[in-house]
């Protein structure tokens, strides 16, 4: 096997001058294995993709299972698969009615990039109105409704017709106006350092939107799958969208992301013009039995009601008086210190000690924990405990 850092370092395309660097031969669980032998407890689940745990057996087997079968036979919405409908059943069982019919794509960006287009379709309006600070991905048009503008300058011009707004502020709700296609935000903003709304405000959007006309497209791409100990993070605030995105955890460890609407909103991408969305790869049939098997480990192992005091134990075991703030919903903590330095030299020394935890793309002075639903309190209390020892040598 070929684990040379030179390769990685010159062959491989970069997204940063400062690459994590580990390498990475099999991971189980909660647990990466290195080459050498070495194993890292994953406290941050691949980013919120390995809710399940690694390899979880049942995800596992459903793979084998298609493989053993088909892999890509056709377009997406043109053949019918039994692993598409499946999941698409599924789906449509555990979310409100109005949620009840999916377009399976390949990634949450994809699901984002979808879900606009689906919004213009419906309402015939152009205008998108975005949170600051948030993250839809790094494709243009959701780079173009994601709210950090270091990240976006140097690819301007993007989409027009843009407005941003302040997440969980009230007042900036009378710019959702008649010429609003749709309100696009993330149920809890992740990437901005896990920033939990209030339910009344999540609300005040809802009427917002019905009284504008506008859809709401709540992104739970990264907060969704059980994160916050509900299946879907809107759950929390009796709050439904209009459109919903998810992606990250639904696969397993497979790429697979959907957008999820009503029937009648979807039927309008088929005409006029026909094919108005379409993907090569969206609903493949291995990540698509792959997600199924993701949803149903989640209800037959009954991992939501665990979450909760999972979170309050390691909420408990994590605290010194370096830590500025924690914010927390479920599985899903930002810790903020004094520095971005100061959380770079607590991740590297967690990393070292055989324990993975990671900083916010747009908030760097915090630190991420993430860990698989799966992880029991015996992994809490030693992950916990090397975290702990790292910020003391911080």
């Amino acid at each position: 096997m070929d684990f040379s850092q030179e390769v990685f370092l010159t062959k491989l395309a970069p997204t940063s001058p400062y690459p994590f660097l580990i390498s990475i031969e099999r991971a189980e669980g909660v647990y990466l294995f290195s080459p050498n032998g070495k194993k890292y407890l994953d406290m941050i689940s691949g980013i919120s993709v390995s809710n399940v745990g690694h390899r979880h057996p049942k995800v596992v087997e459903a793979i084998k299972n298609q493989v053993d079968k088909h892999l890509h036979v056709m377009v997406y919405g043109e053949y019918i698969q039994a692993p598409a409908n499946l999941l698409a059943e599924k789906l449509s069982q555990l979310l409100p009615a109005q949620l009840n019919c999916s377009y399976f794509v390949n990634s949450g960006t994809e699901a984002n990039e979808a879900a606009l287009k689906l919004a213009k379709r419906v309402t015939g309006r152009t205008q998108i109105v975005s949170c600051r600070k948030s993250y839809h991905g790094s494709t243009h048009g959701s780079l173009s409704i994601s709210g950090n503008e270091i990240k976006k300058r140097t690819f301007r011009p993007l989409l027009p017709d843009v407005t941003f707004i302040d997440f969980n502020v009230e007042e900036d709700l009378r710019l959702i106006t008649d010429r609003t296609a749709c309100v696009i935000m993330e149920t809890i903003q992740g990437d901005a350092g896990v920033r939990v709304p209030s339910k009344n405000y999540l609300q005040a959007v809802r009427n917002r939107c019905d009284e504008t006309g506008a859809l709401l497209i709540f992104d739970e791409i990264q907060c969704g799958m059980g994160r916050t100990g509900k299946l879907f993070a809107f759950e929390h605030f009796n709050v439904v969208p209009d459109i919903l995105t998810i992606a990250k955890a639904f696969g397993g460890g497979l790429p697979i992301g959907a957008f999820i609407s009503s029937y009648d909103k979807m039927q309008l991408l088929a005409a006029n013009p026909m094919l108005g969305h379409i993907t090569t790869f969206g609903g493949n049939p291995v990540c698509c039995a792959s997600a199924l098997a993701v949803l149903n480990v989640i209800e037959d192992e009954k991992l939501l009601g665990t979450v909760e005091a999972k979170g309050r134990l390691i909420e408990s075991l994590i605290q010194h008086p370096k830590i500025k703030e924690v914010r927390r919903i479920g599985l899903m903590f930002a810790f903020d210190f004094d520095s971005a330095e100061r959380v770079n030299r607590i991740v590297e020394c967690a990393k070292q000690r055989g324990v993975i935890c990671y900083w916010f793309l747009s908030h760097p002075h915090s630190f991420r924990i993430a860990p698989p639903l799966t992880i029991t309190e015996d992994e809490i209390r030693l992950a916990c405990s090397v975290i702990l020892t790292a910020i003391e040598n911080s």
